[in-house]
């Protein structure tokens, strides 16, 4: 990411928070054939304050096109994000900007074994069902579960470092941040109710 220092975000807590808020990833390998990128869910597991992990799983052959194991990767996880229009500034501000929290995440993948990446799909399946009203569960019908289960493979990364940003406005005065807040929030042209939401957090507002 760009050498933004005013916008680093280095509480570990706060990335837990957005990875667990946004869980939809891209994950970026470099292998012998070049870049590739591919986008999965993925979960936070429990684990020590100061320690990132998450696991997820992969279709095949995608672990092979990844050479997942072989080397590093990049795990991308994009928070709220959205434009800032200058006609929300005071006059004679014409420069635009666009407010985002990212996190990028880099680790060597832990292939799981069958039994380990169905108790991770499981879960997977359990976390975003359990909003549901009558919710689903794999163990419903796990023999079906688990034959499907095996056209995937399962990755846990143990994060050995991270960048990320939370640029969110910090660079303006309160009451131009309070009114980009009432801008999102209204019905308007790039309204925008969680950034706005992440605007408020963030400034305490």
């Amino acid at each position: 990411m760009r050498h933004t220092p005013h916008f680093l975000l280095e509480d570990v807590a706060e990335v837990k928070r957005l990875i667990r808020e946004n869980p939809w990833a891209t994950l970026v390998s470099h292998t012998a054939a070049g870049l590739v990128a591919s986008h999965y869910p993925v979960v936070l597991e429990d684990g020590p304050a100061g320690e990132i992990s998450i696991v997820s799983h992969v279709g095949r052959p995608d672990e092979v096109a990844h050479e997942l194991g072989a080397g590093e990767v990049l795990v991308i996880i994009q928070g709220p994000h959205g434009y800032v229009s200058p006609s929300w500034y005071p006059e004679g501000d014409l420069v635009p900007t666009w407010n985002h929290v990212t996190a990028h995440l880099w680790g060597t993948p832990e292939i799981l074994s069958a039994e380990e990446n169905y108790a991770v799909l499981e879960a997977l399946v359990d976390l975003f069902e359990q909003r549901m009203p009558r919710p689903r569960s794999l163990r419903m019908d796990e023999d079906q579960s688990r034959r499907i289960a095996t056209g995937t493979v399962g990755l846990r990364l143990r994060v050995t470092r991270f960048d990320a940003r939370a640029k969110l406005s910090q660079n303006k005065p309160a009451d131009v941040v309070a009114r980009i807040i009432e801008e999102l929030e209204t019905d308007r042209p790039y309204a925008n109710a969680a950034l706005a939401g992440e605007m408020r957090r963030f400034h305490g507002g």
